[in-house]
């Protein structure tokens, strides 16, 4: 990440920053004068113990199974409460509710602080030329069934595409039908299904410079968000169609293979590559967070972003483009999809409390946050399980992760819901050093190589 001089801070957002720290020191204050000295040490007693408590149950809830599991949660929720029946037993109600509302402006006060200002314009558009032959991959069962629901195939269809549904019994080779339809002249391919069979199309796309269309008809459909889409109707994908537009997005590569999203190494591949994670995503990963807490399974990493090496990380996230400086999970979202870099993060907490720490963002030990032209994770096994866009495999050592700058040319509507803005995460690293720090980490926003120029679009002929 890059370092902002302390001095060079928008005023207002220190400000901010500080009227957080001051909303949050009344919010502690204001039940404690009202409770006077002696009330005041029970108090603080009472609170500690409380927050200690609750500490502990949570870190027995990760480690445990079965009925401690369920009873250490069970004492994470009731301490919290009996922390409220003592304060309303102690004639403290009124102090309570005040402190809860002095929170909440803690709250805003801390995401006005954290919003990044110019987090980055929108990606542009070109003209997209019109197209002869489309040739649609539409999966009837992603997304729980959105290609039936919203009728995406006869609306396709009636707008003169040609559409191939995966509906057979046994798997069917995507990668065979879209090179086919090219063969035969198609001159655009598109997916309606998941981020994973979104990327193998949109890799044999870009091989022979074709638009790609992206239909939002997967569960999570993160591709689709970072790109302005409507995640919820993908019906409106399709007016794409009709009248579209070009946005030349970068394509990330691992060992070969293309990836839209991201690629996931050590915890949260070892939990993706279990059989349950497809029909039970929450119970697989409490199953296995035990082990993986312990470091009971998984090879031992080790990641080089660049020039920069590090050994042994419990996970390891290759973004096609980075997240913003607080997605540690890759579940948010990119600011923009043509910056020619990756998103690079290594997390390496030697202990549970470490990896909470990560998690509440409250502390910085172990965690490393990089944009990179290459990314290699290497193991002491020969092959280690990966997570690529959300699907489970199996790769040979060393894994190396590449990007293609705005290899990609992606039609979509011209009338689009766009990016949402991003709501910051509550960063206490960040706010701490906004506040009183003499300098910022700052997320890495680096531009596409000069280089790299956007992939020449075939001139306009014919119509649809």
């Amino acid at each position: 990440m890059t370092v902002i001089p302390f001095d060079e801070v928008p005023q207002t957002r220190r400000w901010w920053a500080r009227a957080a720290y001051a909303a949050i020191l009344l919010a502690v204050a204001v039940p404690l004068v009202s409770a006077g000295l002696a009330g005041t040490i029970a108090l603080v007693m009472i609170d500690a113990g409380a927050v200690l408590v609750t500490v502990a149950a949570i870190y027995w809830f990760l480690i445990s199974r079965g009925v401690l599991r369920w009873c250490a949660l069970a004492l994470a929720v009731l301490a919290p409460l009996v922390l409220v029946v003592l304060h309303i037993q102690a004639g403290l109600l009124l102090e309570m509710v005040l402190s809860i509302a002095l929170a909440f402006v803690a709250l805003v006060c801390a995401r006005a602080a954290l919003r990044e200002r110019g987090e980055g314009k929108a990606m542009p558009e070109h003209t997209a030329p019109a197209w002869q032959h489309a040739f649609l991959v539409m999966n009837p069962r992603s997304g729980g069934g959105k290609v039936v629901k919203f009728d995406l195939q006869r609306k396709a269809e009636e707008l003169g595409a040609e559409v191939a549904l995966l509906a057979g019994p046994g798997p069917v080779d995507v990668d065979a039908l879209a090179r086919q339809a090219v063969e035969r002249g198609a001159d655009l391919l598109g997916v309606a299904g998941g981020d994973g069979t979104q990327a193998l199309v949109a890799g044999i796309a870009a091989e022979h410079n074709l638009p790609f269309l992206v239909i939002s008809a997967g569960t999570r459909n993160h591709f689709a968000l970072d790109l302005g889409l409507d995640r919820e109707d993908p019906t409106g994908c399709l007016d794409a169609l009709r009248d579209g537009v070009e946005l030349h997005v970068d394509l990330g590569k691992i060992n070969g293979r293309t990836f839209v999203n991201n690629a996931s190494f050590g915890v949260y591949a070892e939990v993706v590559q279990s059989p349950a994670y497809r029909d039970d995503k929450a119970g697989t990963v409490l199953e296995m967070l035990p082990d993986l807490i312990r470091g009971d399974k998984g090879a031992r990493l080790r990641a080089q972003a660049d020039a920069e090496t590090v050994d042994g990380p419990q996970a390891v996230l290759v973004s096609n483009g980075p997240y913003g400086s607080n997605d540690l999970a890759g579940l948010g979202r990119r600011t923009r999809l043509d910056r020619g870099v990756l998103g690079a993060v290594a997390i390496s907490a030697a202990s549970t409390r470490e990896a909470v720490g990560l998690l509440r963002r409250a502390t910085k030990r172990g965690l490393i946050q990089r944009a990179a032209a290459e990314v290699v994770v290497d193991a002491d096994v020969p092959e280690i399980p990966v997570g690529v866009d959300g699907e489970a495999l199996l790769m040979s050592t060393p894994v190396r992760c590449t990007v293609e700058p705005r290899a990609l040319r992606v039609l979509v509507p011209r009338n689009r819901p766009g990016v949402p803005p991003a709501q910051p995460a509550l960063d206490l690293v960040r706010l701490r050093e906004l506040a009183w720090g003499r300098h910022v980490s700052a997320p890495p926003a680096p531009s596409a190589p000069s280089s790299a120029a956007p992939p020449a679009a075939p001139p306009a002929g014919g119509g649809s």
